[in-house]
């Protein structure tokens, strides 16, 4: 039994739920999103309450119950408050600006990249060292932040490159350490 797909969804008085063939519609503040359900689930609402539930019992129904419901309360959340990542630009000489809508970074390649916007998605820059991503499409805030940060990962040595606020890198020893600490 699904413990999340259990959980009904809260909806504020704000939010507009509209339920029609297999696609929810959710309409806040912020903007809309929808969300497709798959036809062996069935969503209901009560009141300021959604409500999943599932057709069937077998395997594959059971694995889609939670995931629609978290689909379902990652819009309504998104609509009513955006969804933001943050990324840290850790380096020497690293730093990052806003040209237009488009973001540049200087990593420590030869060049500048250019990371052009992404539609649905506004990213800022504070400071020169820190990138703000927000959206109300919460797996789409996450992958643009992640294209982001793949970019110039993290580097396992020095701890330099684009960074998860937050994140703790562990660094790893370098070779004169490892022969310093020890014989070889």
């Amino acid at each position: 039994m699904s413990k999340i797909g259990e959980k009904a969804i809260d909806v504020s008085e704000s939010t507009q739920i509209k339920i029609e063939n297999h696609l929810i519609t959710v309409s806040g503040k912020e903007g809309e999103l929808s969300v497709s359900i798959p036809r062996k689930i069935e969503v209901t609402r009560e009141n300021n309450l959604i409500w999943v539930k599932r057709k069937s019992n077998d395997k594959k129904t059971k694995s889609l119950h939670g995931l629609v419901r978290s689909l379902i309360f990652n819009a309504v959340t998104g609509v009513n408050q955006l969804w933001e990542k943050k990324l840290k630009v850790v380096g020497t000489g690293y730093r990052v600006k806003l040209q237009e809508e488009n973001i540049v970074l200087e990593v420590g390649y030869s060049h500048p990249v250019l990371f052009k916007k992404v539609e649905g998605i506004d990213i800022s820059v504070e400071g020169t060292n820190k990138i703000i991503i927000k959206g109300i499409d919460k797996q789409l805030v996450g992958q643009v932040a992640y294209q982001i940060r793949i970019i110039k990962k993290p580097d396992p040595y020095k701890g330099k490159g684009i960074q998860y606020e937050g994140e703790k890198i562990k660094l790893k020893p370098g070779k004169k350490e490892k022969i310093v600490g020890g014989t070889k």
